[in-house]
């Protein structure tokens, strides 16, 4: 007999590539992955792993039992959601991850009165951009994730990862209030291309909005700071050093040292959704947080 666990295992290094990320994936110790595996080689009868240089790699029996046995988990994970609907009952263990402001605006609020009402119910949550939200979720490795998309900039998600949309949130291009925009209704990129901003890392898929926004105008934004936490970019403008755009969603009131400026032409506006496996569709607990998501994005 296979064990399940442990082909999770072999899954997890397969999308992580080492044993020891597949370990911190799946939250287990590397020596307790290698046992696992070692034990799936025993079970299976052929070698599933083999060293490259100072890492390891997925033989070709393994690439045929993580493939068919994905398919296998999945049928498994489907089998266990029916079960529970029939049952109706909220319970088990939920992975979710999502980006750190719907971690602050949208599940901090929602989670706990879940699980209050359902104390059967565990929520396990991890903070992780869009892209490898959806990785981690197409891949079992997290049940349910938050993620976002701004404008036309595509967020690809597997077929057999069901996306659902919670809420639309807008962006605002935040100044001091000294500031000579600070006093217009609405500004667009051509206003704005003198500015020095305060921006997201390369890569993220708010610095790629930021850049797309600038379309048009010939020009690049001029980048003066980088930071990863929006919650720093208001520091950093009402230190004085630049311009922000900052979400809505999870962004603490600005006080009167800041000012939010309406952006247009393109709006500065992201798509927050929720993303599961196809095969849990029919789960209560999955159904449960989807409710509870969807009332916060609309109250919010």
């Amino acid at each position: 007999m296979i064990d399940l666990v442990a082909l999770d295992s072999l899954r997890a290094v397969q999308s992580h590539g080492s044993v020891v990320a597949a370990a911190d994936a799946l939250g287990f110790t590397p020596s307790a992955v290698s046992q696992q595996i070692k034990r799936l080689e025993r079970q299976t009868g052929v070698p599933l792993l083999e060293r490259v240089g100072r890492g390891v790699m997925l033989t070709r029996h393994g690439r045929h039992l993580v493939e068919e046995g994905t398919r296998l988990l999945s049928d498994l994970e489907e089998l266990q959601s029916g079960l529970h609907r029939q049952a109706g009952t909220v319970a088990g263990h939920v992975r979710l991850a999502a980006f750190s402001t719907a971690m602050r605006g949208l599940i901090a609020p929602a989670l706990p009165p879940v699980l209050a009402a359902n104390p059967g119910l565990r929520v396990s949550l991890t903070e992780r951009e869009p892209w490898d939200a959806v990785d981690l979720v197409a891949t079992g490795q997290t049940d349910l994730a938050v993620a976002h998309s701004w404008g036309d900039l595509p967020l690809p998600v597997p077929a057999h990862v069901t996306s659902t949309t919670l809420a639309r949130d807008r962006a605002d291009v935040i100044v001091r209030p000294g500031h000579p925009l600070a006093g217009r209704p609405v500004v667009t990129p051509r206003d704005l291309i003198e500015e020095n901003w305060i921006a997201t890392p390369e890569g993220t898929i708010c610095r790629q909005w930021l850049h797309r926004m600038y379309d048009g105008t010939g020009r690049l934004p001029t980048i003066a700071h980088v930071s990863l936490e929006f919650a720093s970019h208001l520091a950093l403008v009402r230190a004085g050093l630049g311009i922000a755009l900052v979400p809505r969603l999870g962004r603490p009131p600005l006080g009167a040292d800041l000012v939010a400026v309406l952006a247009a032409d393109p709006e500065p506006c992201r798509e927050i959704v929720a993303l599961h496996r196809a095969s849990m569709s029919d789960s209560p607990a999955i159904a449960a947080l989807l409710d509870a998501l969807a009332q916060g994005g609309a109250d919010g």
